[in-house]
């Protein structure tokens, strides 16, 4: 629906403008191509690959990609010539064809024996050289026919990831995907004619808009009648409506075969450049576009109005709050659990937990949770500005309450202790100790050993912080300080190993001590 769709609807409009059709149909699925490599990279910065719309864009770029072969090897049937020429296209298409049938059939039954007998040599310059000169002979082969050398490289790299070898080949030809890719595009800018563009700056301008809004409206209503959700839509309309690189290999492969004349293939191909480039800001738009929907389609959830005595009180129901909140309520033990995420807060009500709705930085809110009975408030919000906020706002008008706060990182902790909160935890700090015993358990040391050398880091590590806290601003003697610290620890643990190994040499039983320090 989108590569057809789209195509159908851009050379419609063309042809109604007065363009040829087969220039039409050419410059229509050139337009219709979405950049891959933008759009992979796109999904990926927004973590959407995961989601609905990621696979579905993924789905669109496949096809794309797929269906460029094809599109290829039909081009030489629509070279605008006489008759004469005419048969010479048809002759040409099926040399292409056959071609194309010989390298796929061919390199399924050759090239996975050819690649067991490189690898016996257990070279990887020859095994990468060998990947290299099959991409290279093929790209001949199909230039050989009048075909676009792209896409004997494409059949190539299809074929050689069908090998059982795929993944040793990604890493050997990944250092040359950049380097290439660069050439690839620096080669696309040096075949625009500049001049030609410059003399119709409207015309181009018309072209891309044209296109775009085309693609879009397509796209569109693919997201009316697939399981997209409302605030991913935005994003999967701006990835897919903008051309893309397959475009600019059909563009010079159908210059090649004379079905466009060089001025028209420069303006179709500063079209999809400009909206390439324009891809970014699009994106921008996108976004917020994408959170308006998200904002309206988000469940409408009552703020907590009803008063609450509860002695504890919870801000932040995430990873690190419903730990806190699962032992209080084993204790027996009730708190007040506030978030302001309604779909954590909706999942949480699932599980059998608790949770109000409601943003901590409100004075208002506070009061109405019980902040002015309560004895102690736990503040594990994740954001760090909010979670400061909470903390002035409790200073200023509930005094009483003992602060426990979650700190991100180091930043955050001074900041805390700046504002006079002395229990504050950072939050992977534990968890990680916890992490380093198993790994001295696991490079065969006693259990109760790796205890006690983890508990001693972890005071030294308290002890340091407390030391570094008054000179955190001071960054010079703060690094002091902490290599200084670091210093003395590792001569300790040093001259610890040194005594049990004289023990153990001795025979003596290295007692576990399971006190305080262990």
């Amino acid at each position: 629906m989108q590569l057809f769709g789209s195509a159908a609807v851009m050379a419609g409009i063309a042809i109604a403008c007065g363009v040829d059709w087969r220039i039409a149909a050419v410059g229509a699925l050139a337009l219709a191509d979405s950049s891959t490599a933008t759009g992979l990279r796109g999904m990926a910065d927004r973590n959407l690959m995961p989601t609905t719309s990621g696979r579905s864009a993924l789905s669109v770029l496949l096809l794309q990609d797929v269906a460029a072969i094809p599109v290829l090897a039909l081009l030489p049937l629509l070279a605008v010539a006489d008759a004469q020429a005419q048969g010479s296209g048809w002759l040409g298409a099926a040399k292409a064809i056959g071609v194309i049938a010989a390298i796929v059939l061919g390199g399924r039954l050759l090239l996975r024996p050819t690649l067991r007998w490189i690898a016996r040599s257990e070279s990887p310059e020859i095994f990468t050289a060998a990947a290299l000169l099959l991409v290279v002979a093929t790209a001949y082969l199909m230039h050989s026919v009048g075909l676009s050398m792209a896409l004997g490289a494409f059949l190539a790299g299809v074929l050689l990831a069908e090998s059982e070898y795929r993944r040793e080949l990604e890493t050997d030809i990944e250092p040359f995907k950049g380097l290439l890719l660069g050439l690839f595009f620096i080669a696309i800018g040096m075949s625009i004619d500049f001049a030609v563009v410059l003399q119709q700056p409207l015309l181009v301008a018309a072209i891309v808009i044209g296109f775009l809004v085309a693609k879009a409206l397509v796209l569109w209503v693919m997201t009316r009648l697939m399981p997209i959700p409302a605030g991913e839509r935005p994003v999967f309309i701006v990835l897919l409506a903008q051309g893309g690189e397959v475009g600019f290999v059909v563009l010079q492969t159908a210059l090649g075969a004379r079905v466009l004349d060089a001025p028209t293939s420069s303006l179709l191909v500063a079209a999809i450049t400009l909206s390439m480039l324009l891809t970014p800001l699009m994106l921008l738009a996108a976004d917020r576009w994408a959170a308006r929907l998200a904002k309206g389609a988000a469940k409408v959830m009552e703020e907590l109005s009803e008063p609450q005595h509860a002695p504890v009180i919870i801000a932040g129901f995430g990873r690190y709050g419903q730990i806190i909140g699962r032992l209080l309520d084993a204790e027996g033990i009730a708190a007040t659990v506030l978030d302001h995420d309604a779909d954590m807060i909706e999942s949480a009500r699932s599980f059998g937990y608790k949770v109000h709705y409601g943003d901590a930085t409100r004075l208002d809110l506070l009061r109405t949770a019980g902040a002015g009975s309560a004895r102690v408030l736990v503040i594990a919000v994740d954001d760090k500005e909010q979670s400061l906020r909470i903390v002035d706002l409790v200073s200023e008008h509930f005094p009483h309450l003992q602060l426990v706060a979650r700190a991100r990182d180091v930043t955050h902790w001074n900041a805390l202790r700046d504002r006079g909160v002395m229990r504050v935890e950072r939050e992977v700090f534990e968890s990680s100790l916890r992490s380093g015993r198993t790994v001295l358990e696991l490079l065969g040391e006693a259990p109760h050993e790796a205890r006690r050398q983890a508990m001693r880091f972890r005071r030294h590590n308290l002890e340091l912080f407390e030391k570094m806290y008054p000179l955190y601003r001071d960054r010079a003697r703060m690094i002091a300080v902490a290599k200084e610290g670091r210093h003395q620890l590792e001569e300790q643990m040093a001259r610890e190993r040194a005594e049990r190994e004289e023990r153990r040499r001795r025979g003596e039983e290295d007692i576990p001590a399971w006190n305080k320090d262990a």
